[in-house]
């Protein structure tokens, strides 16, 4: 058995997740900086989202039909470099959802490759993923803690430099990557990628995977806005971002202990309700600082348990040959739920206010939790 480039796979999901800390915590703080009002801002946050609805379906096709899964990469990672950085010729609002619509089309068709690339490495040694996509949280933690000490210091017009580098970074590490197939690659499943996705369950929890980012709508398109207006500096929001992956790091930490303990289907109810609990907290309580570092904390559940049980939900539920198309469509359809998510809370925040928006996302959160409690059954994973 061949070992595994644990630090050139980890390396990788350093800079990509950089660039996520980079965008979640920030993006929408730009756009603002640069006099965009709250529709606008929701508006260009979806369009990235929109993209991620079509782009790892295309290149999700073209990676299982062709297997150059590391070749869609490194072009990936470049022509998202070269199109970001079309970013400095203009700010108007039709230049900059141009920007976004172009950068985040090659983006989105990196992470769903890379996935069954790492995969691949592993071997069937699936309890290890949590353990190297940590290290894309610990880059998400880096990003968030240093760019909100550097808006301090300096200001918002560093921005697009900084994404510049971070994209530069994906470039160099998708180049240091050494290239891997899934086990199984020339074995045909009867019936193909759709005869897989009508297996019971499967579908429900692909509804259930957009429900999940729709939910997700304010935490990143307006958090940072909303603690700002609070009365929050952008430092202490920066360490509150960065708590929040701290807690996604430990849970990736010992997700192969609690996945061998209890089934996908705990798992992922688990992280529903809990998602629940915590867009409420936070758009009603965010001004008690105990209660925001608390629902910080539920991040670990919100993303990191739900991140990894999904990543495993989709290897069990389809071969080797569809497998890029099974993490494209979990990429795609949570793109789908986080561009409406964004959308309905662009337009909801002005107009009815933090806690109501917030409140939409926890229903949203609920109503996946009694999808897979009502359409998934233990014995199915």
């Amino acid at each position: 058995m061949a070992p595994i480039p644990y630090w050139r796979l980890s390396s990788f999901y350093l800079f990509y997740f950089a660039l996520l800390g980079a965008t979640a915590p920030f993006l929408a703080l730009y756009f603002h900086h640069l006099g965009f009002s709250s529709a606008r801002i929701g508006e260009l946050v979806a369009i990235p989202m929109l993209m991620r609805c079509i782009a790892p379906n295309v290149w999700g096709w073209l990676g299982d039909r062709s297997g150059q899964r590391l070749l869609i990469v490194r072009v990936g990672a470049m022509a998202t470099l070269a199109s970001f950085s079309l970013i400095f010729f203009d700010k108007s609002y039709a230049w900059l959802a141009l920007v976004m619509a172009l950068h985040a089309f090659f983006w989105h068709a990196v992470l769903p490759q890379f996935e069954v690339i790492t995969l691949a490495h592993l071997q069937g040694q699936t309890a290890r993923y949590s353990q190297i996509r940590l290290w894309g949280s610990i880059g998400f933690i880096l990003t968030v803690v240093g760019l909100g000490r550097l808006f301090d210091a300096l200001s918002l017009d560093v921005y697009p430099q900084a994404l510049v580098i971070i994209l530069a970074g994906i470039v160099l590490a998708s180049f240091w990557v050494p290239n891997a197939q899934p086990p199984g690659l020339n074995e045909r499943s009867p019936g193909g990628f759709l005869k897989q996705l009508a297996s019971p369950g499967v579908a429900a929890f692909y509804v259930c995977v957009a429900l999940m980012q729709l939910s997700h709508g304010p935490y990143y398109t307006f958090l940072t806005l909303h603690l700002e207006q609070l009365g929050y500096s952008r430092g202490t929001i920066g360490l509150l971002w960065a708590l929040g992956v701290i807690a996604e790091v430990l849970m990736f930490l010992g997700m192969s202990r609690i996945l061998a303990r209890f089934t996908l289907r705990r798992v992922l109810m688990a992280s529903f309700i809990l998602a629940a609990l915590r867009w409420l907290l936070l758009g009603n309580f965010a001004e008690h600082v105990g209660v925001l570092l608390f629902a910080q904390v539920l991040h670990a559940a919100t993303f990191g348990s739900f991140h990894a049980a999904s990543i495993a939900f989709v290897q069990c539920s389809f071969a080797a040959r569809q497998q890029g198309q099974g993490q494209a469509l979990y990429a795609a359809l949570a793109g789908t739920g986080g561009a409406l998510g964004a959308l309905y809370s662009g337009y909801s925040w002005n107009l009815l206010g933090a806690a109501t928006t917030f409140s939409i996302a926890s229903v949203a959160a609920m109503a996946a939790a009694v999808i897979i409690a009502t359409r998934m059954k233990d014995a199915q994973l």
